[in-house]
C-alpha cells in the first residue's frame, strides 16, 4: 500500500507545528512529502526516517539535519495536495493581508487537478473569498479545476471524536481522509460542504470562549478571606492563561469576518474583551500582592513563567504574553519571561513573583521550589491563587 502512495505528493505551505505534525504523519505512512519554509522560501523534502527520528519541528529545527531542498515553485508545482499552515506573527489590521500574502504565494505555482487545504480558520464566509481569490490568481476554477477544502488545524490535528472536512466537492474524499487520520486516535473524518464548516468551528469556538469570559468576568469578585470558597477554587484551579489563549486567534478572525452591529458582533467582542481583561486584572492583583505585604516594586522582581511554541501556527499567545510583560513593566520595572525549566530560583536580594501562565509550568515549579522556597507563586487562573 505504501508503495502506491508514493506517487502522490503532497506539500505542507508552512514550518509551523501543526504542518511537521501533519507532514510527519503522511510522510511516515509513505506519501510524498515536502515542507516550505516561507522564511527561507526553500522546500524541504520529509522522508520516513526524519519524520521517525525527529518527534516536533522544533527538534528538526535545532538539529539542523542535513535535508534535501528544493525550490518553492517546483515543490508546489508538482505536488498533487497543498496544506497551506504557516505561522502567522501579524495583529490586527495586518492579519488578513499577511495570510492573504502567503496564501497568493502558495498557490499561484499549482498545477490543474490538484487540491489546495486550508488549514487556518476563516471566519464566517472567509472561504468564500480564499475561493474567489484562488481563481483570480491561477485563473483555474476551483471545483472544476482545482479541489479546495477547509481544515482548520489546532497543535492536535484530531482530539475530537469528529474531524470536520469543508470541501468544494461536498463528498467524502478517501485520499484526504487517509492523510488526515491519525493512526494513534479513532476519531472520524466527516466532509460537509466549506459555509457548514465555517458555521461549525464558529459555534465551537464562541460556545467555548462565551463560557470562559463569564468564568473570568464572575471570578473577579473573588475574596477568599474565610476560606469558604473550596468549591470555586477547585472548580477553576487547573484553568490558567494559556488555556484562556487557545483559540483567541480563531474568535478575533470571526469578529474580523462579521459586519455591521448584532448579537453576534457583541457576543464576539464581549469574549474578546473578556478575555483581553483578565490581563489587567491579573496585573491588579500583583499590585494588590505588592501592597498587602507591603513590598516595594523597586524592591520586586516577577519572572513570568509560560512555556510556548514558537512555531504555532497561531501567534495569539506570544502577543498575549508581550502585553502582559510590557503593562507588568509599566508597575515592576524588573520583568522577565522565561520557560518553567530555565527559570532562576536561586537567592536574590529582591522579593520574587513567579507568575505560572500553565499547569505544565506550574507543575515545573513546585517541583523545582524544592531547591529553594524564597519566591511568591501566582497562578495565572481566574481566581489568581498565590502560594507562598
Amino acid at each position: 500500500m505504501a508503495g502506491s502512495l508514493t506517487t502522490v505528493s503532497v506539500v505542507v505551505y508552512g514550518l509551523s507545528t501543526e504542518g511537521y505534525r501533519l507532514g510527519s504523519m503522511m510522510a511516515v505512512k509513505g506519501f510524498k512529502v515536502s515542507l516550505i519554509d516561507e522564511a527561507a522560501r526553500m522546500a524541504i523534502s520529509l522522508k520516513p526516517d526524519i519524520a521517525r527520528t525527529y518527534p516536533d519541528v522544533s527538534s528538526l529545527i535545532e538539529d539542523e539535519p542535513l535535508l534535501a531542498l528544493e525550490p518553492v515553485d517546483v515543490a508546489i508545482g508538482e505536488a498533487s495536495h497543498i496544506f497551506f499552515a504557516p505561522k502567522i506573527r501579524k495583529v490586527g489590521q495586518e492579519v488578513k493581508a499577511d495570510v492573504a500574502s502567503k496564501f497568493k504565494d502558495a498557490m499561484r505555482p499549482m498545477k490543474k487537478g490538484s487540491s489546495i487545504i486550508f488549514s487556518l480558520p476563516t471566519g464566517i464566509g472567509g472561504n468564500s473569498e480564499n475561493i474567489a481569490l484562488i481563481e483570480h490568481v491561477t485563473g483555474m476554477s476551483v471545483g472544476e479545476d482545482i479541489s479546495y477544502y477547509y481544515v482548520p488545524l489546532s497543535q492536535e490535528i484530531n482530539t475530537t471524536p469528529e474531524l470536520i472536512v469543508g470541501s468544494s466537492k461536498s463528498r467524502h474524499d478517501l485520499e484526504i481522509s487517509k492523510m488526515l487520520s491519525d493512526p494513534d486516535l479513532k476519531s472520524k473524518i466527516s466532509f460537509i460542504d466549506i459555509t457548514s464548516a465555517e458555521f461549525l468551528h464558529s459555534i465551537r469556538i464562541l460556545g467555548q470562549y462565551a463560557q470562559m469570559a463569564s468564568i473570568l468576568e464572575i471570578c473577579k469578585n473573588f475574596r477568599d478571606t474565610n476560606n469558604k470558597s473550596e468549591p470555586i477554587r477547585r472548580a477553576f484551579s487547573d484553568l490558567y492563561l494559556d488555556n484562556i489563549a487557545n483559540g483567541l486567534y480563531d474568535l478575533r478572525v470571526i469578529g474580523s469576518s462579521l459586519a455591521g452591529a448584532g448579537p453576534l458582533m457583541y457576543l464576539v467582542n464581549g469574549s474578546i474583551k473578556g478575555t483581553e481583561s483578565y490581563v489587567k486584572h491579573l496585573i491588579d492583583r500583583v499590585r494588590e500582592l505588592l501592597k498587602k505585604r507591603d513590598l516595594k516594586a523597586s524592591r520586586t522582581k516577577v519572572a513570568i513563567a509560560w512555556t510556548l511554541d514558537p512555531n504555532e501556527m497561531r501567534g495569539d499567545k506570544l502577543e498575549l504574553l508581550s502585553t502582559l510583560e510590557s503593562k507588568l513593566k509599566d508597575y515592576i520595572g524588573d520583568v522577565e519571561r522565561q520557560s518553567s525549566s530555565s527559570l532562576d530560583l536561586y537567592p536574590t536580594e529582591k522579593v520574587r513573583i513567579v507568575i505560572a501562565c500553565s499547569r505544565t509550568d506550574y507543575m515545573r515549579i513546585t517541583s523545582r521550589s524544592k531547591e529553594n522556597s524564597d519566591f511568591i507563586i501566582m497562578k495565572a487562573n481566574p481566581i489568581c491563587e498565590i502560594i507562598g
